[in-house]
């Protein structure tokens, strides 16, 4: 289990880096908003005290920290996994080390499968809300009171002023923003077509297999979260379709760009 130490040195290592305020988790495929970062610096994860690796296909492993615009941000290019073998502990290090460096704004993407009907692939869905289909919890065990309280309060989770800004961004630019209510199941295997339904009848819009973790952790240490889901198939249980890495990867490519001007505008705005 990471001790605090070890976030505590990881901070110290990477605040020598840069100052910034502002952090953003770049999800499957979604490393082309890579080229809208003016990068100055960047550390393979393996070379900071604590930080898992990642596993897997398009994750690249390493922290960048360069400018959005005309802001300082730090982007995790890669994340962590429960189906890799992580525990939420694990998964969410990264941003117990955020806390520490003096983060107060956690923009996140991530590629997720449309359950509703309106989501086609290649569209872009606002979180406003979640659901923790996990079974798992990246507080669960002694809280660490100098990051949040015992019991944080999750009655918004998504920052409404956020949220606001990214869709007047979205309306300037042209963009169709939906919004939506994303699930985080386990993984790695993709949902059947009968736990499509079932998604479905829970209220939830599109699902995933990362993010909550670390909105959770994020929302503890009192962070204003953002967090934005690239469609890359619509799961359509009465005409299922495979959905591989390949294909998900080329539909987040497409979104990617989306999201990258829309995480740029709210920025501007900040």
């Amino acid at each position: 289990m990471h001790s605090l130490d070890q976030e505590k040195k990881a901070a110290q290592i990477l605040s020598k880096i840069a100052k910034t305020d502002t952090a953003i988790i770049l999800g499957t495929g979604l490393g082309v908003i890579e080229q809208d970062i003016s990068i100055e610096k960047s550390i393979l994860y393996k070379d900071i005290p604590g930080f898992p690796t990642s596993s897997v296909e398009s994750h690249q492993g390493k922290l960048i920290f360069g400018k959005l615009g005309d802001k300082t941000v730090v982007v995790m290019s890669g994340r962590f996994h429960l189906y890799e073998g992580y525990t939420p502990k694990e998964i969410t290090f990264p941003i117990g080390v955020f806390k520490l460096m003096g983060i107060k704004n956690l923009f996140i993407s991530n590629a997720a499968g449309g359950l509703s009907p309106d989501l086609k692939p290649g569209c872009v869905m606002l979180i406003t809300d979640h659901i923790n289909f996990t079974g798992q919890n990246p507080l669960v065990g002694p809280n660490n009171e100098s990051f949040g309280p015992r019991f944080p309060d999750m009655t918004m989770p998504y920052s409404p002023v956020l949220m606001d800004k990214a869709m007047k961004v979205a309306k300037e630019e042209g963009i169709d923003l939906k919004k939506g209510v994303y699930i985080q199941v386990t993984g790695p295997s993709m949902e059947t077509a009968a736990e499509t339904r079932m998604l479905r009848t829970l209220g939830a819009d599109a699902v995933g297999m990362s993010t909550v973790m670390e909105v959770i952790q994020a929302v503890h240490c009192g962070m204003n979260v953002l967090a934005i889901s690239a469609i890359t198939n619509n799961n359509d249980p009465d005409n299922y379709q495979p959905a591989p890495l390949e294909k998900v990867i080329a539909m987040a490519k497409v979104s990617g760009p989306l999201i990258a001007k829309i995480f740029k505008g709210v920025i501007r705005r900040m």
